[in-house]
């Protein structure tokens, strides 16, 4: 009877462990496509109204920022497209331009973005630039060594905004898109 029982056992353990496997498909794995989204901030820049106004002539600021995003071939061979956000926002009493120049290796002009905003009181101006499929080519971003910001003062250098710490604030991420297989 114990022995009966051991058999049981047994048996019903190996039905158990048979009926519930299948087939496994470890090739699923080449079938797999991933994209994983990648985000950064790329600049900060802030200049006070007092500073635009104690400088003399039209631009204010200038200066080159390092764009290395693409130096790694990783992420060159891999990236399938992207998108630039800027953020403007102007509280000063002078209408501004900001100028954006994306400047290969020898420093030639890729591609240039324009920014003109009036005196405050105005809303934030936000703009997304597409590279890739949807946009701008994707070469200009790839091909890019720095970025060259010049903001411009298109008022005078003695009026004050009444808005508590007036100035010009402009703020710039990158979202990329990557094909890892």
């Amino acid at each position: 009877m114990k022995g009966v029982r051991i058999l049981c056992m047994a048996l019903l353990g190996f039905l158990l462990v048979t009926s519930c496997s299948e087939n496994q498909d470890f090739d699923q794995l080449d079938n797999l496509e991933i994209t994983p989204d990648y985000e950064t901030s790329i600049f900060y820049v802030k200049a006070q109204e007092s500073l635009i106004n104690r400088v003399a002539g039209l631009s204010f600021f200038t200066q080159n920022f390092n764009f290395d995003a693409f130096e790694e071939p990783f992420f060159t061979k891999r990236v399938l497209e992207g998108v630039l956000t800027y953020e403007l926002e102007n509280t000063t009493s002078k209408p501004i331009e900001i100028r954006l120049e994306f400047l290969d290796e020898g420093e030639n002009i890729l591609d240039t973005e324009v920014f003109r905003m009036d005196a405050a009181p105005t809303a934030i101006l936000s703009r997304d630039v597409a590279y890739g499929a949807t946009g701008k080519s994707l070469d200009i971003i790839k091909s890019t060594s720095e970025i060259r910001l010049t903001a411009i003062n298109l008022g005078d250098n003695s009026s004050e905004s009444d808005l508590p710490d007036p100035s010009v604030v402009l703020r710039s991420s990158a979202k990329f898109t990557l094909e890892l297989q």
